[in-house]
C-alpha cells in the first residue's frame, strides 16, 4: 500500500483548529465558518483569474491610440466581435444588435468551439451553453436550433480569430 503524503503543517493547524472550538461561543464559530466560506471564494476566484491568464488576448490587449476597440474581427457582413482595450469583455454584433461577453464568457466559448467534436456537437454545445447561461443571445442572434448555420458561422469565426494559451 502506497504512503500517504503527510502535510504535518496542515495537520497542525486542523489540530488547534479543533481544540479551539470548544471554547467558542455561536457567534465565534459563525465568524470563523463565514471566513472559512470567505477564503473559499477567494481560492476559486484565484483559479479562476489562472484560467482566464491562459486564453490569448494578447491582440486585445494591444492599445490602440485611436480608443476604438483593441480587437474587432468579423465573418461577412452579419457578424463582428469586438473587444475592449483591457480585454475584460466583448461585443458581439450581429446586424443591428449587440451582446456584451465577459472575458471569463469568452474563455467559455473559446473552450467550447475548440473541444473535440464534429460540427454538429460543436453547435450543440455552443446552444446548450447559450440556453443554459445567455438566453439573452437569442434576442440578439436568432438562432433556430441547434442545426442553425448560424451558430456554425459563430464558431468558426471564434475558432479562428481567439486562441486558448498552452
Amino acid at each position: 500500500m502506497p504512503k500517504k503524503k503527510v502535510n504535518t503543517h496542515w495537520d497542525a493547524l486542523a489540530r488547534e483548529l479543533r481544540s479551539l472550538i470548544p471554547q467558542l461561543n455561536d457567534e465565534g464559530l459563525a465568524f470563523l465558518v463565514e471566513q472559512a466560506r470567505v477564503h473559499l471564494y477567494n481560492m476559486q476566484v484565484d483559479e479562476l483569474n489562472k484560467s482566464a491568464d491562459a486564453v490569448n488576448v494578447a491582440s486585445a490587449r494591444s492599445k490602440s491610440i485611436s480608443g476604438k476597440p483593441a480587437r474587432s474581427v468579423s465573418k461577412g457582413d452579419n457578424f463582428r466581435i469586438d473587444g475592449t482595450e483591457s480585454g475584460s469583455s466583448y461585443y458581439l454584433h450581429y446586424k443591428n444588435d449587440d451582446a456584451m461577453f465577459s472575458r471569463f464568457e469568452m474563455i467559455r466559448l473559446v473552450k467550447i468551439v475548440n473541444a473535440p467534436g464534429t460540427d454538429m456537437e460543436i453547435r450543440e454545445r455552443l446552444y446548450n451553453w447559450f440556453d443554459r447561461e445567455r438566453r439573452d443571445i437569442f434576442a440578439v442572434l436568432p438562432i433556430s436550433g441547434k442545426a442553425d448555420t448560424r451558430l456554425r458561422t459563430l464558431a468558426q469565426m471564434i475558432r479562428e480569430n481567439f486562441r486558448l494559451r498552452k
